[in-house]
Parts: C-alpha cells; sequence; structure tokens
C-alpha cells in the first residue's frame, strides 16, 4: 500500500474521560493510528487523555468549559496543518450567528473546530468550514457516537463525520 500524501487529522471532542467513558473506544483507534495529527476540541477531563493520544500521533487541544484551568491548555488555538489555517475553540455559542462570530474570531481559519454541544456538525461556506466531530464516548441525545476526519491539500480543506 503506497503512503498517503494528504495530510489527515482526526478531530474528536467531549471525550469526559473518565466520566463517560474510562477511555476512547476500541473502533476509533485504528482511525487515530493513520492520522498525521489530532484534534481534540476539550472536555478531555483526565490530561492523561493527551498522553495517550500523543503516543499515537501529534496531539493539539483547547480546553473545554470541564477541563481544569491548571492543565495549561489555551482557550483557543491557530494552527497550520499541510498549509490550511485551522482555529479551534470549545464553545461556539449558539447555533445562530455562529459562522459570523467565528470568521470575526478568526479571521484568517479555513477551518474553525468546536465542540461542546456534542451535536456533529459539518457546514463549508464562503470559504470557512465549520467543524464539530460530536463525541466519540458520549453522545447524549444523538443517535451515534462520532468523531471527524480532516484531510488538507493546496490549501483546501474536507471533512466528514463518521459514526462508531
Amino acid at each position: 500500500m503506497g503512503r498517503r500524501l494528504t495530510p489527515l487529522a482526526a478531530v474528536i471532542a467531549d471525550t469526559h474521560v473518565p466520566r463517560r467513558a474510562s477511555g476512547l473506544p476500541d473502533a476509533l483507534l485504528p482511525h487515530l493510528k493513520r492520522v498525521d495529527l489530532i484534534l481534540h476540541a476539550g472536555d478531555l477531563m483526565d490530561l492523561r487523555l493527551l498522553d495517550d493520544l500523543a503516543e499515537i500521533a501529534p496531539v493539539r487541544a483547547v480546553r473545554g468549559n470541564l477541563d481544569p484551568p491548571e492543565a495549561g491548555l489555551p482557550q483557543t488555538l491557530e494552527l497550520e496543518f499541510g498549509g490550511v489555517p485551522i482555529a479551534m475553540i470549545h464553545d461556539s455559542g449558539p447555533k445562530r450567528g455562529r459562522r459570523s462570530r467565528m470568521r470575526r474570531l478568526f479571521p484568517g481559519a479555513r477551518v474553525v473546530v468546536f465542540g461542546h454541544s456534542h451535536i456533529p456538525w459539518l457546514e463549508d461556506e464562503d470559504g470557512l468550514l465549520l467543524l464539530n466531530p460530536g463525541s466519540p464516548t458520549d453522545k447524549r441525545r444523538q443517535p451515534e457516537f462520532t468523531f471527524a476526519l480532516l484531510s488538507v491539500d493546496d490549501g483546501g480543506a474536507r471533512a466528514e463525520i463518521l459514526a462508531l
């Protein structure tokens, strides 16, 4: 099998370990093992999860409302991945006005990753891709546990939300 040339990131949020799960689901692990980067949009709760994830791939994370401030995670994060500007925040606020709010907060971003609601969300309009992967461990009222894959190349970005 040939090497994948398009950079690929796994996007997760709201894992709530150990309150909602003792760890990440086994079904998620094969997906994580094939990515170049793991993005976690907050509410890890047990920060040892970051170390576990870092053994699989490089990790970037933001602090969720249930993560301890002493963890040192930033509220927001801006990075470049495969030449694509990506921003992360845990809580993007209400659905109404989200796109314009995220555009104002992260004017240079092509992708904004967020969590908090546990509701998967994928919307790519007007040069801004908004992505909430849902949760792989705490689906709340959603029908399935979910995560996302984000691929980037030549300044472009594509995402898909996958069920576990």
